[in-house]
């Protein structure tokens, strides 16, 4: 695919399904009244779709879009005062984590040249950058008969300012900070699957729950 050789994609949208394979996403704004989307008005929206669409391919190409009126009408999501663990190489604000109900909001930072381990989420997410860039590398099965399955890399995505990454709950990536500063990011998770979230380690051949 033309993605991985391109280096950023200013304000676009994207997801990447359960193979690893990232292509543009189309998005399916749902109509909105005139006034800016508060936060609570957004959480309200998202129930909605939820409540209404099964499907997390169609959710995505739902909640893509209302996002991105979030962000638009919410500057105060992308202030820089989320500092990143200088240990862990990352920090996590929740903004809402309610329990008994299937949904996480979080703004997360990255130390500069911080990597994640390659893992998938068990759950259908969204990220959308606010500051900085941030490579997502998507892994997939090898072609090559092995026991157990072999991932190899596959495409990779640099996410900017304004773009949008939209994933499947069997997705398999990783992720690295490219900015010279931390890197910031709007972040949101559906009901995770904890016996399907797996950190992976290609060069062994094992996964074990994340």
């Amino acid at each position: 695919m033309m993605i991985q050789d391109s280096p950023a994609f200013g304000g676009q949208a994207y997801w990447a399904n359960a193979a690893g394979i990232c292509q543009p996403l189309v998005g399916q704004l749902t109509p909105l009244a005139n006034s800016p989307l508060r936060l609570y008005r957004f959480l309200t929206h998202v129930e909605d779709i939820l409540l209404t669409v099964q499907e997390d391919e169609q959710r995505l190409q739902l909640l893509c879009p209302l996002v991105q009126r979030l962000l638009a009408d919410s500057p105060w999501l992308a202030w820089p005062d989320l500092v990143p663990d200088p240990v862990l190489g990352w920090g996590v604000q929740t903004l809402y984590d309610e329990p008994f109900y299937p949904l996480t909001v979080q703004r997360v930072a990255w130390s500069p040249g911080a990597k994640s381990p390659i893992h998938n989420h068990g759950a259908w997410g969204i990220v959308a950058m606010l500051d900085g860039q941030e490579q997502n590398t998507f892994w997939q099965d090898s072609p090559a008969a092995a026991i157990p399955p072999q991932l190899e890399p596959g495409v990779t995505l640099t996410l900017s300012p304004g773009d949008i990454l939209g994933l499947m709950p069997e997705t398999i990536h990783h992720v690295e900070a490219l900015s010279p500063h931390p890197t910031l990011s709007f972040n949101i998770y559906g009901e995770t699957n904890y016996d399907q979230r797996w950190e992976f380690d290609p060069l062994n051949g094992t996964a074990s729950l994340f």
